[in-house]
């Protein structure tokens, strides 16, 4: 396999879309779980071919930490914490599409959040993208999940983790989130003409990633309270995540990676 082989599918599904449709930006989705370096793959595309690709992610369109705190009182305590569905500004998301594809558009802004404020960066500060793309590339760790197939009205699914079992009990956050997957998340992921899902090998190591991750951006090991904040975190994403490893998707490509964030394997669906 060549040195990066996702940017080498990602660019060679764009070069097959364009041709059917030279007048047409593709949109490409890159899903993955947390750590698994969904982001990373984009910007190496993107670097390599600046200023025809555009790029942003679904984490860059979070609501803003007001928004959640909101719907935190509303709906269930859980939504103040960014990630799951439910949690993204997804007309953001569609109006930046949208404008991006309008043929020769003249600095769009191009949505930005701050994970170190839990909140969206402002409009001011967004980078802006000038020209028409041939490609817009949007990256998500969720991007092409599926709901389940029946609504669980009167029972939630059994919790399969301390943060559902101890704070949601009643399932009400859990059933909302598959009506988000159902609703807004599903119109929003059938507007891709391909999405590529980066699959980690284990829910395990997705933990050890993510954790990487924050050690990196400290520039150092984690504390105990950092690790025990970090496990409480990522337990809002091992549902999904799971799901998704487990084929509950609706990705065109599976990237099979191993713990060492390798590639080994590449199957069109």
């Amino acid at each position: 396999m060549s040195l990066h082989p996702i940017p080498v599918l990602l660019f060679e599904i764009i070069q097959d879309l364009r041709a059917r449709n030279p007048e047409r930006a593709p949109l490409i989705g890159v899903a993955g779980a947390q750590g698994s370096g969904k982001s990373y793959q984009c910007r190496i595309l993107t670097m390599a071919n600046q200023p025809r690709f555009a790029h942003f992610s679904l984490d860059d369109v979070y609501l803003t930490r007001a928004a959640r705190a909101d719907m935190a009182t509303r709906v269930h305590p859980l939504f103040a914490t960014r990630g799951p569905p439910g949690t993204h500004d997804l007309a953001l998301a569609a109006n930046t599409i949208e404008a991006l594809r309008r043929r020769h558009a003249i600095g769009v802004p191009l949505p930005r959040f701050d994970k170190a404020t839990d909140d969206r960066v402002a409009k001011n500060d967004w980078p802006l993208f000038n020209g028409a793309p041939l490609a817009i590339l949007v990256d998500g760790w969720c991007l092409g999940a599926a709901a389940p197939v029946e609504p669980v009205e009167d029972e939630p699914t059994a919790p399969i983790n301390d943060l559902e079992r101890l704070e949601d009990a009643d399932g009400v956050w859990r059933r909302a989130i598959n009506q988000h997957l159902r609703a807004g998340y599903r119109d929003f992921f059938a507007r891709f003409d391909a999405i590529v899902y980066m699959r980690a090998p284990s829910w395990e190591i997705v933990r050890t990633w993510r954790g990487q991750q924050e050690e990196q951006a400290l520039g150092r090991k984690l504390t105990g309270d950092e690790n025990a904040s970090l496990d409480r975190f990522v337990m809002h994403y091992e549902r999904i995540s799971r799901s998704m490893m487990a084929g509950h998707h609706s990705a065109n490509w599976i990237v099979q990676l191993d713990e060492a964030r390798k590639v080994t394997r590449i199957e069109e669906m």
